[in-house]
């Protein structure tokens, strides 16, 4: 029989949400997602599942994000048709988790529920009076789950445990690369540069001030040797002036988005991917494992990493990748010491690298969905 999986998403548009959403019809399930959007139109269905609107809301803006929650709680029984019937309920983010347990409670009561949480973010290890409600309302939710997905270990030793005390079941899925269709190519190739000026690409989600500055420096220091390729998609309210700061500087470029049908010529045209967050510094930032270190996985990228934080740990014990203490003061020296011989070294570390490491295929997509039903 086909399980039948209503998602609740913080952001229909969201790329993550539609590799989640395409895992789990993959996996066999019909899937109907449930979310607000962050375009101006409605969008109406995600890796081929419909979608449900429930409105415009804005990134940052904590404070409408919260008054559209409450009045989606309220409004659940708007929802009992499209819940009624569902063999698992699934919410990813505590604001979803809100709406879920709501519609769950008055339709479909006896589906698993399962709380997605592939990030921390930062209001939530906050010390103030709105930090300790988040808490106390995440505390409260998941004790109704029957599991937790998270995305990287840390997040339950250095947070769950530890700041929640949760005793929920906790399923582990990476953020790695989807490759579902049959027949297709095995990607794993070195890029095709190994000399001056050393190529860093700072690739998908674009979204610290601080790691744009260290990168701005490190190009301005080392013009001639370093050159700064930027892809994927800015939130430009995290910086002061994202597009004059890369425009200041000849050896930084912003090539726009991309699709994943790019991911080959980009990854080919660097040398080095830079997996350093810096968004939530000293906490999520610490504990995450960032797509780019999945997706440049797939090509042989030779992954850049905070000395001390998970990805650092997760490149050391694959021995790929190199960690720094103090990017900023550090990768250029570093760079100007390398020679071809060392750069190829690393290359043909990456290269072996387990590729299920760093890719999911159909037969993680099943293996999902019947953790999901088995929850």
């Amino acid at each position: 029989m086909t399980a039948r999986i209503v998602y609740f998403v913080h952001d229909v548009g969201d790329p993550a949400i539609c590799k989640r959403v395409a895992m789990l019809r993959e996996g066999g399930a019909n899937v109907v997602v449930i979310g607000f959007r962050r375009s101006d139109q409605p969008v109406n269905e995600v890796s081929g599942a419909p979608v449900i609107d429930l409105g415009r809301t804005f990134h940052l803006r904590l404070g409408h994000r919260a008054t559209a929650v409450i009045r989606q709680v309220i409004r659940a029984s708007r929802l009992a048709d499209i819940v009624r019937g569902a063999d698992v309920v699934l919410a990813r983010n505590l604001e979803m988790l809100a709406i879920a347990a709501r519609a769950r409670h008055l339709v479909a009561p006896r589906s698993r529920f399962v709380y997605e949480c592939l990030d921390i973010h930062p209001a939530m290890v906050g010390l103030g009076r709105k930090g300790r409600m988040l808490r106390a309302i995440e505390r409260m939710l998941p004790r109704r789950c029957d599991l937790l997905i998270v995305s990287s270990q840390a997040f339950i030793d250095a947070y769950f445990l530890p700041c929640q005390h949760l005793a929920t079941p906790v399923m582990l899925v990476e953020n790695k690369a989807l490759r579902i269709e049959p027949g297709t190519p095995d990607l794993m190739a070195s890029p095709g540069r190994a000399r001056p000026p050393w190529r860093i690409g700072w690739f998908g989600i674009i979204r610290a001030q601080k790691a744009l500055d260290i990168l701005s420096r490190i190009a301005t220091e080392n013009a001639g040797l370093v050159e700064i390729v930027i892809r994927g998609r800015p939130g430009l309210a995290e910086f002061r002036d994202f597009h004059a700061q890369v425009q200041a500087i000849p050896n930084v470029r912003f090539g726009g988005g991309y699709t994943p049908d790019d991911l080959p010529a980009m990854y080919a045209n660097i040398d080095f991917c830079w997996a350093f967050d810096y968004f939530d510094e000293g906490a999520g930032s610490n504990w995450l494992l960032p797509n780019r270190l999945y997706e440049g996985g797939q090509f042989a990228a030779i992954p850049m990493a905070r000395s001390g934080t998970e990805t650092s740990r997760w490149m050391q014990q694959r021995g790929i990748g190199v960690s720094f203490t103090d990017p900023a003061a550090e990768v250029g020296p570093w760079l100007r010491a390398m020679t071809s011989e060392g750069y190829e070294e690393l290359v043909q570390a990456s290269r072996r690298l387990v590729h299920d490491d760093v890719v999911a295929g159909p037969k993680d997509c099943r293996a999902l969905v019947q953790a999901l039903v088995a929850a």
